[in-house]
């Protein structure tokens, strides 16, 4: 029996491939505006958008940005061989962005009164990581 065997019978954990040029930038404190336009496919820039269109009071472009990381990531996801269910795990780093900007979509469904859509998104982050839902709703900054 090999010790990578999954034993609860369910996907393996989908891992997406690092983006050092987005990451590197948005931790150097680049604009995420700029990282955005630089690496449109980096859910961590709008993700990073999201937060702060939000910290702002502006709810619609948070949840605009949100959804566009959101879809962003569920690309990368699918190209990782995500195959639609199964865990996305916070712990690994590139995962965060699509993790962050799926929060991000819940927290600005809910705040606009949408609650099918709050709650499947909160359901979604559950079932993806109970690390980040547990991680993002304890970071006021998100």
């Amino acid at each position: 029996m090999s010790i990578h065997q999954n034993l609860l019978g369910g996907p393996a954990p989908t891992h997406l491939p690092d983006e050092p040029a987005p990451r590197e930038a948005l931790a150097a404190g680049t604009d995420p505006a700029e990282v955005a336009a630089a690496h449109p496919t980096s859910s961590a820039a709008w993700a990073a958008l999201a937060d702060r269109a939000f910290a702002a009071g502006n709810t619609i472009e948070s949840y605009a940005y949100a959804r566009t990381g959101y879809h962003r990531g569920l690309d990368a996801l699918r190209r990782a061989g995500w195959k639609g269910h199964g865990p996305v795990p916070w712990e690994h780093e590139p995962n965060r962005g699509f993790l962050r900007a799926l929060n991000a979509l819940a927290r600005a469904a809910g705040a606009i009164g949408e609650k099918e859509e709050f709650e499947r998104c909160s359901t979604f982050l559950r079932d993806s990581s109970e690390t980040a839902a547990n991680v993002l709703a304890e970071d006021t900054s998100a």
